[in-house]
């Protein structure tokens, strides 16, 4: 079993994205959006989270992604996901605490986000991140049809901390930010 380490993304790895996007979700972005936000987005963020194989030199699979915009004072987890095989181990916690960092050091105050309602394990873990729900949007999904969760976390900033030392205990290691 290997490592993780969570990098910011490249435009290289759109295709390993857009791979990962086709995978987990049932409406998925094309490459033309996922392209336009690594590359022409003035607020968004990608993050990888990597597989790395101890002992092989430049080996690291891209095994999970979150795309997030930090806009004045909020952050908004637009897309996250992570390949079946890799889930459960703290990999998509760790994004998203990344990503909390991220907009912390913006300016940020507060972080929302929408989410399937059938989604329990996604919801499960933006409850345990501190996120509470503020309302329904109904039939915001599609393919199929489906309310979405609109959760959010105010303020940001005093967890920021607990959640970098949390992620630190879980495995995986993050590469600051440039």
């Amino acid at each position: 079993m290997g490592d993780w380490v969570i990098e910011p993304a490249t435009v290289e790895a759109l295709p390993d994205i857009l791979q990962i996007e086709e995978a987990c979700f049932s409406a998925p972005w094309t490459r033309k959006m996922l392209e336009a936000e690594l590359t022409g987005n003035p607020f968004a963020h990608f993050l990888l989270a990597k597989r790395v194989t101890p002992g092989e030199a430049g080996s690291a699979a891209i095994v999970g992604y979150l795309c997030f915009w930090v806009v004045f004072e909020e952050v908004r987890l637009m897309n996250l996901a992570v390949i079946e095989s890799m889930r459960h181990k703290g990999i998509a916690r760790a994004l998203v605490m990344q990503a909390l960092e991220v907009g912390v050091a913006q300016a940020a105050m507060r972080a929302v986000l929408e989410v399937r309602a059938s989604n329990h394990a996604a919801h499960a873990l933006y409850r345990s991140l501190g996120f509470r729900d503020v309302t329904t949007r109904p039939t915001y999904y599609t393919n199929p049809i489906e309310d979405a969760l609109l959760m959010e976390l105010d303020p940001i900033v005093s967890e920021s901390g607990r959640l970098t030392q949390q992620a630190g205990r879980e495995g995986g290691r993050i590469r600051p930010l440039q």
